[in-house]
């Protein structure tokens, strides 16, 4: 049965039974305690929480994950992957476990045609009732194992929805492993599909450490996951994830990039594996958004694209591997997900550049771990220390890997336990910052679900009103569910009616003001989602005291949101004509919409030309004089995207989207506001490009007042410059660019004179030296010296200098800080002197510290009251040196 068939059945089975089909959300998701979308229920989590009530009671969906924990198995099991489709059916609140267990059984005997006497189920320590329903069901006691909370009990790894589960297992056979069941061996009795019986909440910690159970979630409810990958195998009899249909053109294409076949066993099947199922990850983490970066999401996506190009590498293949392999994802795969094909020229793009700039670093970190196994030599150790290991891979990306073969074929070992220790030390602080923000955020969102259970959302009136008769129907205080907020005080508010809107899709929240019947005012600060469809409005009270229950009126400031609207609807047109003018993979990956000003960020793959930049702003303007409409309506998703809205990255839409049109050109999903014509942003200005990221482009830029704004200080800073100039605006740039190129030659017949000086300086300072020991001694302080010539002088000095040992040593106060400069010979360089070491004393006497490795190095201070004592403690040093070189000279 091909995957396509496996997906069709699974999905025909569930609609069939009533529940609702979900499509795949995003793998970036809308979740702060989540990195990645790692499981099927993620996007109805706030359904689990009671956060939001569902809109169905039964739900079916096949979604797209990203699992990493299990990256180190990739291709040393037959089951493992990184990126998979997990086909589930979930009830929130409506059937719970007597009803999941026969669904399963159900489409896995008779859908799928799968042998029941190959099918064995675990269920947790202590739940009866789920072995019950089996028993009922047909299963024997012989294929029903019970085991542990590590195996079959199901959370995110986070705090969040949990609960028991029971799995079904099915025997590949005896070519596959041990007889015993799924707790003897998991390669044989493969895990192909999970029931989690979701009752609870739990708290911080982990399955080996155990974690609280918070307590029972308000309905009893079904998440389940059958995984396509494991089961495509099973139906295609394939021996791994990498040889069924959704993956072997791939693997393939390694093939033949490696130049022979997939060998199924020993290192290299592991390094085929890897390539092939990591080239799938990397697609689809493209397609939705995210791009490689040092941390984060974007880490996760460079960490499979190095690994890939290492195994690639291992198998031989020196050339570019990652393009023509997502290539082959996207050829195969992309039928069924539209968003590959759609990004197929970013997803080219971002992987050849890395994949480039990958290559650059192994050069690197190979000269460099050659340097550090000939120091490693040099002090007769027979191992690497770990922390140059962990330097190689924290600041130059050189895997460990690579580091333990280099040093192995050196003959030495590499510290890995210093390394592992480094590691960790390193994954410990950044996950207390991370357990302390997810904290922060879990401790919101628990007032915010304490607050929402009694409430309706609030009615949102902002389209269309800047002011509406409310009443307030919560309020937070320092972080609990409050009754009253006194004068003076700051609190959160929840309101029945609200024309304020809430931060979201790049535009900052609405300010304002709340008057309440009874007297009391408030200044609204922000406007925030504390949950899905529940909006929370920041306030300080100015006088008298709000209470739960107080009605009045809201007002939104007015010229605020004008130019947020303004600037946001130039962020759509900006987009439009960013990608007409860049292509189409130039779209938008993340934006921010203030008043009259904007940022827009997208990826893009070199810094946008001055004559680019022209031509997007002349675009974009000439859109705004043409006077579009801008227009706002409502469908179902399948209907927007196949009228061609666009999806930003990291949205989370529903069923029914808005979408907003701006005349003929452009087509966004987007809840934000906007001006009803094109011709109310008035004038749009860039201020200018950057790159922010690997493949990352961002600009600036501003509308209505804000743009005239700028245009008036131009216009002053022209007039004046012109003043100064004594021409006219046109006449400007030709006489500037005149009177710089005279500075210049002025420049360098000064730069000649000063040149000639100070040979003369030299010639003076290296008569004046005196014979110490074997050699010959500066020591002077100077004046009249810049900081950047003070160490060119003490080199020239010492040039003029006859042949044989020699140091010089200048100091100066310079601007209230003191300067030294050391040049030391060449013999005495080759004996091992290096200058830098003339002058660590003496930096350290005027307070500061020394810089340069070799024959020359500078140091300086920030008390030059003391630089004539550091100036002798360097000469005194210099010249015990020259008196060991001439006790050295005589002994020989």
């Amino acid at each position: 049965m091909r995957a396509t068939q496996i997906r069709e059945t699974f999905t025909d089975f569930f609609t069939s039974r009533g529940h609702h089909q979900v499509p795949s959300s995003p793998l970036v998701p809308d979740d702060p305690t989540l990195l990645l979308t790692n499981a099927g229920m993620n996007q109805f989590k706030p359904y689990f929480l009671g956060e939001t009530p569902p809109a169905f009671p039964r739900a079916t969906s096949i979604q797209k994950c990203a699992r990493t924990s299990d990256i180190d198995n990739v291709g040393r099991t037959n089951r493992h992957a990184t990126f998979f489709e997990m086909m589930g059916n979930f009830s929130f609140g409506d059937y719970f476990k007597e009803d999941a267990i026969a669904f399963a059984w159900e489409l896995l005997t008779e859908g799928y045609g799968l042998a029941p006497e190959r099918l064995w189920i675990t269920v947790y320590e202590d739940d009866d009732e789920a072995e019950r329903h089996w028993r009922r069901i047909g299963v024997p006691a012989s294929r029903i194992q019970r085991l542990g909370m590590a195996d079959n009990y199901w959370s995110m790894g986070v705090p969040g929805p949990c609960g028991p589960c029971s799995e079904v297992n099915y025997d590949r056979g005896p070519a596959f492993g041990r007889e015993g069941g799924p707790a003897v061996d998991g390669e044989r009795y493969v895990e192909i599909w999970n029931l989690v019986f979701m009752q609870f909440r739990r708290g911080e910690g982990d399955k080996k450490g155990g974690f609280p159970i918070l307590g029972e979630l308000a309905t009893k409810s079904i998440d389940t996951g059958l995984g396509l990958d494991r089961l495509a195998a099973i139906l295609q009899d394939a021996e791994n994830v990498c040889t069924t249909d959704l993956l072997l053109p791939t693997l393939h294409t390694v093939q033949r990039l490696a130049g022979r076949d997939y060998p199924g066993r020993g290192e290299e099947k592991v390094s085929f594996q890897v390539v092939t199922e990591h080239a799938r990850s990397i697609a689809f983490l493209i397609a939705d958004g995210v791009l490689p970066a040092k941390d984060g999401r974007g880490y996760v996506l460079r960490r499979l694209m190095r690994r890939a190009v290492r195994h690639a590498r291992l198998l031989g293949i020196d050339g570019p591997v990652l393009p023509a392999a997502t290539a082959s994802v996207i050829a195969n795969l992309g039928g069924v997900w539209p968003e590959l094909t759609a990004q197929a020229a970013l997803i080219e793009r971002v992987v050849t550049s890395e994949e480039e700039s990958f290559t650059r670093t192994l050069a690197q970190g190979t000269r460099l771990l050659d340097a550090a196994i000939t120091r490693t030599r040099a002090t007769r150790s027979a191992a690497l220390p770990g922390e140059t290991a962990f330097e190689l891979a924290d600041t130059y990306g050189f895997p460990l890997e690579l580091t333990v073969e280099a040093v192995r074929e050196a003959g030495l070992t590499v510290d890995e336990d210093r390394f592992a220790a480094l590691l960790a030390e390193q994954q410990k602080r950044a996950q207390a910052g991370g357990r302390a923000r997810t904290a922060e955020a879990l401790r919101k969102r628990d007032t915010y679900r304490e607050l929402a259970a009694g409430l309706p959302r609030t009615e949102f009136l902002g389209y269309d009103h800047l002011t509406a008769e409310t009443t307030v129907r919560g309020i937070v205080r320092d972080g609990a569910v409050a009754r009253t907020a006194p004068e003076g005080s700051e609190a959160e508010l929840v309101l029945d009616r609200s024309p304020f809107y809430a931060e979201a899709g790049g535009q900052i929240g609405d300010t304002g003001t709340l008057t309440t019947r009874d007297g009391a005012r408030l200044r609204i600060t922000d406007t925030r989602y504390g949950l899905d469809g529940f909006r929370v409005h920041t306030a300080r009270v100015l006088e008298g005291e709000l209470r739960t229950g107080d009605s009045g009126v809201a007002v939104v400031d007015g010229d605020r949101r004008q130019g947020l609207m303004r600037a946001h609807s130039a962020t759509h047109i900006l987009h439009a004509v960013v990608r007409a003018v860049l292509g189409d993979h130039a779209r938008q990956q993340g934006s921010l919409v203030e008043p009259d000003r904007l940022r827009f960020d997208f990826a893009h793959f070199s810094a946008v030309g001055p004559d680019e930049l022209v031509r997007i702003e002349a675009a974009v303007n000439g859109h705004v004089l043409d006077d579009p409409e801008v227009r706002a309506w409502y469908a179902g998703r399948a209907e927007a995207e196949a009228a061609g809205a666009l999806a930003l990255f990291g949205e989370k839409y529903g069923d029914t989207v808005r979408i907003v049109d701006i005349g003929d050109f452009s087509r966004e999903l987007c809840g934000g506001t906007h001006v009803a014509h094109g011709s109310q942003i008035g004038t749009f200005r860039l201020l200018g490009e950057s790159s922010i990221g690997s493949s990352l482009r961002r600009v600036e830029a501003l509308t209505g007042h804000q743009a005239r704004h700028h245009q008036d200080t131009e216009r002053r800073l022209l007039a004046e410059l012109t003043g100064l100039l004594g021409t006219r605006p046109a006449d400007a740039p030709a006489a500037l660019r005149k009177r710089l190129d005279a500075l210049a030659d002025a420049q360098a017949q000064l730069a000649k004179v000063r040149a000639g000086e100070l040979r003369q300086r030299a010639e003076q300072l290296a008569a004046e030296a005196r014979e110490v020991g074997a050699g010959r001694l500066v020591a002077r302080r100077v004046t009249g010296v810049a900081p950047d010539e003070l160490r060119g002088l003490a080199a020239e000095a010492l040039r003029r200098i006859p042949p044989g040992p020699a140091v010089v040593i200048l100091a100066a106060d310079h601007d209230g800080k003191a300067l030294l400069a050391a040049a030391v010979s060449p013999d005495l360089h080759r004996g091992g002197t290096e200058a830098g070491e003339l002058l660590t004393a003496a930096a350290r006497t005027v307070g500061g510290g020394s810089g340069g490795r070799g024959p020359l190095a500078s140091a300086g201070g920030r008390r030059p009251e003391h630089l004539d004592r550091a100036l002798d403690q360097a000469a005194r040093h210099a010249a015990g040196l020259l008196g060991d070189a001439a006790a050295g000279a005589h002994s020989s």
